[in-house]
């Protein structure tokens, strides 16, 4: 005999559940009290009445949450949730045919045509019993009325507060589910974040920077607006192949070397460099930081210089040559003659991966809640996803950002497994049509449930060709597009400030790099790149609608050169407007989208955070123009 399946009796069918990444292979994303709403289609044979919840809790929690499922058109249903806490979630779609309620409109639809229903009040007995033993003395006195005066009876049954009732207490018979699906809710730093970087051993005045001159500069920091700090890895330095100036393989004395070389005989990715401070100024600097409510971000590079001691310690994590010695890591062109990559098909995996475990949770007992991966698609992606969920098991607020410049695919493929944000293409996107398209994918494609962007201008690794002008105007407008399009921004900001341009010929990278010796910056220095810092990142507090990605839209601007958009969040507006041509001012008719934006008799209240002027626009149609020395608008609508 065949097997019967197990939902024989259920005739409810449920399809088509969305949002779903990879059929629910990986969790959707939120964050703390953002709304995840679900669609889903219901069918089933015959005309009776389809009911739905959506249900969910904490992942293998005992109790469930639900709120009911609202027809949409076309057998589909939806319900929105949010989640209140941080941490991994389940969630499914629970659905059946709802006899009360089919009941109840076959007795409306009777009773109206003139016919007899002492029947069919009857046979809806039990489901007013049902709700008698959930303490509701109304149907208790229905039940009597069915028996005395079934017109009565009609009447009172049809009054609104029984289809309430069965709203409220659903009876399930012969259930229908969906498959578990998985949700992950990080705390709202996730999706909202602000990032500052520099090298932490240029902190100094003179000489070698140390951890204590980073302290130092905190208030500087906050003062900008920022809330997190990254600091390139601060472990001890290679000695073996280390780097000199511009990338030279050949290392003068005194030449400090690349952070990103890691270890050496003074320790590896458990240790602080002796030249920055010692691991108790590290936890300083961290709780120092915290008090002015800035995190720091600890750069995770997993690699390995050649005098790490893991290369004599575990010679097996690396993949020998036939002569004897370990490739050194390569990006083409690019070549890192001082890191030695991790060989993560090693036989000894399993206690490799342990070991690289180990270093994440040592620095997370340190303090450390935010984590800027490395290169991460030049390691095991299952590695990620499983060093990911074992680290947020023991502690679900932590954040990991992703440093992946890659191939599409494979940049969502980091974000599936469990990267919180990610390094994003907007460094590449200059031209109104680039900037509209990107933002549409990031915001409204299939990533948009699960990959959230971070825009950078630039990093020490990418001085665009662009920037590559000194042009103070683009500077001020790529910095500006990066924390109004991308709720979570960062930048290189020493020398962003400096307007730091000259680069190695043909490439985009810093000449003189950083990245390579240390630099001393003028920490008290302000121009318009600071002032700006200081406007948008308060601008971004304020403003919920710079907050998030998901709702954007590109507005219509008659000239090529300007580029509008308005995001939002519910009743919240902002509208931003761009120019984009560093060189010549541009002038425009800008259209305010009736969807989003009716016009009243009043209009709009048009306040600008850049200027502190106020407008009124009370036309469809309004008059923008912006010079290169102020190339923007950014609206508070009002009204």
């Amino acid at each position: 005999m065949s097997t019967k399946p197990k939902q024989g009796r259920s005739r409810v069918l449920i399809s088509d559940i969305k949002p779903l990444v990879d059929c629910g292979r990986y969790p959707i994303k939120r964050v703390v009290d953002e709304a995840l709403k679900v669609e889903a289609t219901l069918v089933a044979d015959g005309h009776d009445v389809l009911s739905g919840a959506l249900a969910w809790r904490k992942k293998n929690a005992g109790k469930w949450q639900r709120v009911a499922l609202k027809p949409i058109e076309n057998d589909q249903y939806s319900a929105e949730l949010s989640f209140s806490e941080i941490g991994a979630y389940e969630y499914k779609i629970e659905a059946w045919i709802d006899y009360a309620l089919t009941w109840l409109h076959g007795l409306e639809k009777k009773f109206k045509d003139g016919q007899d229903v002492s029947v069919h009040l009857a046979d809806g007995i039990p489901h007013l019993e049902f709700l008698k033993a959930k303490k509701l003395k109304e149907a208790a006195s229905l039940i009597e009325l069915i028996s005395k005066d079934p017109n009565a009876a009609a009447e009172k049954a049809l009054e609104p507060w029984l289809e309430e009732a069965f709203h409220k207490h659903p009876e399930k018979q012969l259930l229908s589910e969906s498959d578990l699906l998985p949700a992950y809710c990080d705390r709202k730093k996730a999706n909202f974040s602000a990032w500052y970087e520099f090298f932490p051993r240029s902190a100094a005045a003179e000489g070698h920077g140390t951890l204590q001159d980073v302290i130092k500069l905190l208030p500087r920091v906050a003062d900008l607006g920022f809330d997190v700090l990254y600091l390139p890895p601060i472990h001890p330095i290679g000695e073996v192949n280390r780097k000199g100036k511009n990338n030279s393989t050949i290392a003068e004395e005194g030449d400090v070397g690349s952070p990103w070389g890691i270890g050496s005989k003074e320790g590896g990715h458990k240790s602080v460099h002796p030249e920055l401070g010692t691991l108790d100024d590290y936890k300083e600097l961290i709780q120092k930081a915290n008090a002015l409510d800035i995190e720091i971000a600890f750069d995770l590079a997993y690699q390995a210089a050649p005098d790490h001691p893991w290369v004599k310690e575990h010679p097996e994590w690396f993949k020998w040559r036939s002569d004897g010695t370990v490739q050194y890591a390569e990006n083409p062109p690019k070549k890192y003659q001082d890191i030695l990559p991790i060989y993560f098909e090693s036989e000894d995996w399993e206690n490799l991966w342990d070991e690289l475990l180990s270093v994440i949770l040592f620095w997370v007992d340190c303090g450390i809640k935010i984590f800027r991966v490395d290169n991460p698609h030049t390691k095991s992606i299952r590695f990620w996803e499983w060093a990911i969920a074992e680290t947020q098991k023991l502690h679900p607020e932590v954040i990991f950002l992703a440093e992946a410049f890659t191939k599409p695919a494979l940049m969502h493929a980091l974000a599936k497994a469990g990267f919180s944000q990610s390094y994003s293409y907007f460094t590449w996107r200059n031209f109104r049509h680039e900037l509209m398209d990107y933002m549409e994918e990031v915001s409204q494609g299939p990533g948009a449930d699960y990959f959230r962007p971070n825009f950078w201008p630039n990093t020490p690794d990418i001085l665009p060709y662009g920037l590559q002008s000194g042009n103070e105007s683009l500077f001020m407008t790529r910095l500006f597009l990066a924390g109004t399009l991308s709720s979570n921004y960062g930048v290189y900001g020493p020398v962003y400030e400096q307007l730091a341009h000259e680069s190695v010929p043909g490439k985009e990278e810093y000449f003189n790099s950083e990245k390579y010796e240390v630099q001393h910056h003028n920490w008290e220095a302000e121009n318009k790149i600071t002032w700006l810092m200081r406007v948008l990142n308060k601008a971004r507090k304020e403003e919920k609608a710079l907050q998030q990605n998901r709702n954007f839209q590109s507005l219509e601007i008659e000239n090529q050169s300007l580029f509008a958009y308005l995001k939002w969040d519910g009743e919240e507006k902002t509208v931003c407007v761009v120019n984009l041509d560093p060189y010549n001012m541009q002038e425009g008719w800008l259209q305010l989208p009736h969807d989003f934006m009716p016009l009243s008799e009043g209009g709009y209240r048009m306040y600008d955070y850049i200027s502190g002027a106020e407008y009124r626009w009370r036309e469809e149609w309004n008059y923008v123009r912006l010079d290169p020395a102020r190339p923007f608008h950014l609206f508070k609508v009002i009204g």
